[in-house]
């Protein structure tokens, strides 16, 4: 059964850092893109980050660009997303996601990826 599972949410002071982590069993990250979303209360999910399976592109919302980095490592079946200098505006429970993508994965949305993990939690303290 193909599972995500993300970690390494958790509280940080505004201008901190956390690196998230995304584990894949079940099957192997080979062929597959892998997504990151946020959803905040009362918010859309949206896409935070993206790395294609093809060729290892990677896509960043502007609002990280700059700050946040998207790494993948298939033989660990784990992929990362190290988010730098948060703001009050990171905070949100954070998911990765998973699919077969026949192109960049800058042109998919969050109802294109048919796996999800169950989501991590990332709250800054103001």
């Amino acid at each position: 059964q193909l599972q995500l599972v993300e970690s390494g949410g958790g509280l940080v002071q505004p201008g901190g850092s956390l690196r998230l982590s995304c584990a894949a069993s079940g099957f192997t990250l080979d062929g597959y893109a892998i997504g990151w979303f946020r959803q905040a209360p009362g918010k859309e999910r949206e896409g935070v980050s993206c790395i294609s399976s093809h060729d290892g592109s990677t896509y960043y919302a502007d609002s990280v660009k700059g700050r946040f980095a998207i790494s993948r490592d298939n033989a660990k079946k784990m992929v990362y997303l190290q988010m730098n200098s948060l703001n009050p505006g990171d905070p949100a429970v954070y998911y990765c996601a998973a699919e077969r993508l026949a192109f960049s994965c800058r042109y998919y949305h969050p109802r294109d990826y048919g796996h999800w993990g169950q989501g991590t939690q990332v709250p800054v303290s103001s």
